[in-house]
């Protein structure tokens, strides 16, 4: 281990392998067993766990808590992967609990990321070229395969499995051991193998503290989409022409016009 890079005020158990290059800033502590790749930069005052290995092009941010057993950064599961350089971005004050695997990209210079104040329960799996929001919530087991993205404020249930490419919306919540093979819009609660459309989070919306305004024109976008027998391509078109405009409402136009795997559709026995 290099002094030059680690700062004097990093907590480092005298077990832990810091190998030359890495960068470890003010206030990091390191337990028993670790071991920091020579490319992996770890920001002020995070807390890496014991027997946690960090590896490859990785930046960690900072005030985050990594938790026994976890991988960050190794080669992805991927047999296009040639060991190509690719990177591995964690935002800060993410917890990161036992045992969750996250790998770097497939492909030149891409990146797998995750955004701030995330929590990643025990035994989550994010594989390559994933992209993760802010404040987003994956429960114990769920797994997202390569190149899935997760918006801001989804949460994810427990044992869900998320397909390849997968686009999971804003405030979007996902039911305990569902099996998503489609694009979840923002907004909605989605469940099952497949999963299918439940409503709207409202409870969700609430706490993130988007207006009763906004609410009530996501509700009338909502069943355009769903209960209006109009296609994908057309409910866009009359919600851009009926729902008052709003930046939650135009984000959701977005996402409708980029869900390149289609869309969950709505349970039948759930309609009113």
């Amino acid at each position: 281990m290099s002094a030059e890079n680690i700062s004097a005020e990093a907590q480092i158990h005298p077990t832990a392998i810091i190998e030359d290059g890495a960068k470890v800033a003010a206030g990091v502590k390191i337990g028993p067993y670790s071991v920091i790749g020579s490319n992996v930069e770890i920001g002020e005052n995070t807390i890496v766990g014991p027997h946690v290995v960090i590896t490859g092009w990785t930046k960690i941010g900072r005030e985050c808590h990594i938790f026994q057993g976890a991988s960050i950064g190794e080669e992805p599961q991927d047999l296009k992967f040639k060991g190509e350089k690719s990177y591995t971005s964690i935002g800060d004050r993410t917890v990161i609990r036992e045992g969750t695997t996250i790998h770097r990209a497939t492909g030149e210079g891409e990146e797998t990321r995750i955004g701030n104040d995330c929590l990643l329960m025990a035994l989550t799996h994010v594989a390559h070229n994933c992209v993760i929001g802010n404040r987003v919530i994956m429960s114990n087991v769920a797994s997202l395969a390569g190149h899935a993205v997760v918006e801001d404020r989804a949460v994810i249930g427990g044992m869900t499995g998320v397909h390849q490419f997968v686009k999971i919306g804003r405030n979007a919540m996902i039911g305990g051991m569902s099996r998503l093979t489609q694009d979840v819009v923002p907004f909605t609660i989605v469940a099952g193998q497949p999963a299918k459309v439940a409503g709207l989070n409202a409870v969700g919306m609430s706490r993130a503290g988007i207006e009763p305004a906004a609410r009530r024109s996501i509700k009338q976008a909502y069943k355009i989409l769903y209960r209006s027998g109009l296609t994908l391509q057309q409910a866009v078109s009359v919600i851009e022409q009926e729902v008052p405009s709003c930046e939650e409402v135009d984000h959701m136009l977005r996402f409708l016009r980029n869900a390149d795997r289609g869309i969950c559709r709505e349970r039948r026995d759930d309609r009113d």
